[in-house]
């Protein structure tokens, strides 16, 4: 028998596969120990925490969740900006953008299994500069769009009378509304770089696509349809968040049964966004996969940080439309369109020297990403902060840590 125990014991130590103790007498059967080693969680085991333990269906739930939960509340409000048609072919737009972007996600993660979030692609793109600006720019990414999801607003529907809706078809925008209507749309669409947390955790990130396909044609459904009926119904009475445009009564109902979504919604993003911190700031570390005084209070730490600045934020920036542009243009298409247009270039660079027709075309198309994800980041962001300080100016308008009513 002592010969049976060495031989486990030097397969384990020359080939690092799972040990097998041997039985103490004969017809005993004693469980397998597995351990595994993952390129961004290291050494896992049966007793620490698994983190690839997603499958494709409950990906699907969390992109639908990341996308949808948020966004929804502020897509009808920019179909009163651009008008119903332009906005039903923005939202196609967008989504399209958005849908291949993500896409890039996760082909980015198959080739680089040891990327977890978008500032590993950014240190690999642009070295070290980069991994701290992504770094940066994805953390104040993540807290914002937390502190968009715990703001509220009040019906800026009529509270009494009779009106009619003045939907329009086409409108006529300045630049600023413009703007920052795109915007809010790129916001609506803006989950792209949570995505690479999202791959890392999957099962099988070969399935990612097959998620994402069903995820944003679900998404979009859900946006044209929501934002349709919502304005068709109150035009410019529509409210942001849309939960607002019914009257006081319906109004109330209506944030009662969302709530439980809204709070699942904004839950995800402030775990994303802890996940993102506390996976920094243990990679590398045994206390990353154990279950270790330190694993939880880190961790516990970090989530109670991020909601705090995300609370900070929300009541800093009493405008729910206004927040929505900021994010989506500032960080919105930082994050989605400039990285991933690289990143296609990054793994593809190499073939230039005997471009295909295919390689042209789509070398012209990450090219098309970054020059307009860099001119909505500029136009959108100056739209965002033109529209925060005219409401600011507003007399009776809402004021950063008041508890007046910020009604429109």
């Amino acid at each position: 028998m002592a010969k049976h125990e060495n031989k486990y014991q030097e397969d384990d130590i020359e080939t690092g596969e799972a040990t097998i103790d041997a039985p103490s007498h004969l017809g005993e059967v004693l469980p397998v120990k597995e351990s595994h080693f993952d390129p961004v969680f290291g050494e896992t085991n049966e007793i620490g925490p698994n983190y690839r333990n997603l499958g494709w269906v409950g990906t699907i739930v969390l992109m639908v969740k990341a996308q949808v939960g948020l966004g929804v509340l502020s897509v009808p409000a920019v179909f009163d900006s651009v008008g119903m048609i332009p906005d039903i072919l923005l939202i196609c737009a967008v989504a399209g953008i958005a849908t291949w972007t993500s896409y890039m996600v996760g082909i980015f993660k198959l080739n680089h299994r040891e990327v977890y979030g978008i500032d590993d692609a950014g240190g690999l793109m642009f070295g070290k500069i980069g991994r701290e600006v992504f770094a940066a720019a994805f953390s104040l990414f993540l807290t914002v769009t937390v502190s968009v999801g715990i703001q509220d607003r009040p019906s800026s529907a009529p509270q009494d009378g009779s009106w009619v809706s003045n939907y329009k078809l086409i409108a006529t925008p300045s630049f600023v509304q413009g703007a920052t209507a795109v915007s809010s749309l790129i916001f609506a669409c803006s989950a792209t770089p949570a995505y690479f947390g999202i791959a890392a955790e999957m099962r099988d990130p070969r399935y990612f696509t097959r998620s994402l396909i069903i995820a944003q044609i679900w998404s979009t459904l859900t946006y044209v349809t929501i934002g349709v009926v919502v304005y068709y119904y109150c035009g410019s009475y529509v409210a942001s968040p849309a939960l607002g445009s019914a009257g006081p009564l319906i109004k109330k109902i209506s944030y009662g049964i969302s709530l439980p979504s809204l709070i699942a919604t904004t839950t995800i993003f402030i775990h994303l966004a802890s996940k993102y911190v506390f996976v920094r700031l243990l990679r590398g570390s045994v206390h990353l996969t154990s279950n270790s005084f330190i694993h939880w209070t880190i961790w516990f730490g970090c989530t109670f940080g991020v909601t705090l600045i995300a609370y900070l934020i929300a009541s800093g920036i009493p405008f729910f439309d206004a927040l929505v542009s900021l994010v989506g243009a500032l960080l919105g298409t930082f994050l989605a369109y400039l990285p991933t247009g690289c990143m296609w270039f990054y793994d593809n660079w190499k073939k230039r020297s005997n471009p295909t027709w295919k390689w042209i075309v789509m070398a012209c198309w990450s090219a098309f990403v970054i020059a307009i994800g860099t001119f909505i980041t500029v136009a959108g962001t100056y739209g965002a902060i033109v529209s925060i300080i005219d409401l600011l100016r507003k007399d009776g308008g809402s004021k950063p840590w008041a508890c007046a009513d910020n009604s429109i």
